[in-house]
């Protein structure tokens, strides 16, 4: 069975011209959605996964009313993949996985996605070893010693607020907070 899946970001935009190309591709059941497609949950879209059979295939107007980023695709696809479901797009005709080449062209793009994550976590972690090598540990830096003195004095004469103690010091709230509960716990 052919299933359309279209959605718009907001409520002010109109689905009508999606309706149209995907009841003109042949989709017997159309499932529509006025919501921003960076929300995870998607409550046709989980819907429409639920009521999907082996053989169907979803049919989209455009990639990007499927998915947010060539991640999220190749998890979606790999989700149809296991309910032996097909994905075919309109716009992007090289995303058809119900051909060998939709599904050779797929393989290529989830192998650059991974190519790229793989590149930037060694790029990240050659980065980190060059800082470390140069007696840079990385992280946040600490509070200076005598500001945190003075933010728990502070605490401890009960004058102040800790908004007014966080506004003199400069200290985040949770900075002061977790300095006061490691005191606490050494003693």
């Amino acid at each position: 069975m052919k299933i359309g899946y279209a959605r718009v970001s907001t409520k002010d935009q109109n689905l009508e011209r999606q309706l149209d190309e995907l009841e003109k591709a042949g989709c017997e059941r159309i499932f529509m959605e006025k919501i921003s497609g960076t929300i995870e949950n998607r409550p046709e879209f989980d819907r429409m996964f639920e009521q999907l059979r082996e053989g169907d295939v979803i049919i989209i107007t455009e990639l990007t009313r499927l998915s947010r980023s060539t991640k999220d695709l190749i998890a979606i696809v790999d989700r149809c993949n296991i309910l032996k479901v097909g994905v075919k797009s309109l716009k992007e005709q090289w995303l058809d996985t119900t051909t060998a080449t939709g599904k050779l062209l797929l393989t290529i793009f989830a192998g650059l996605s991974q190519f790229e994550r793989d590149t930037i976590s060694e790029r990240v972690k050659s980065g980190l070893t060059a800082a470390r090598a140069r007696g840079r540990i990385g992280g946040r830096p600490k509070a200076d010693k005598k500001t945190v003195e003075k933010a728990l004095k502070m605490y401890d004469s009960k004058m102040y607020t800790i908004p007014e103690i966080i506004a003199y010091t400069e200290l985040s709230k949770q900075t002061i907070y977790n300095y006061i509960n490691e005191r606490k716990k050494k003693g």
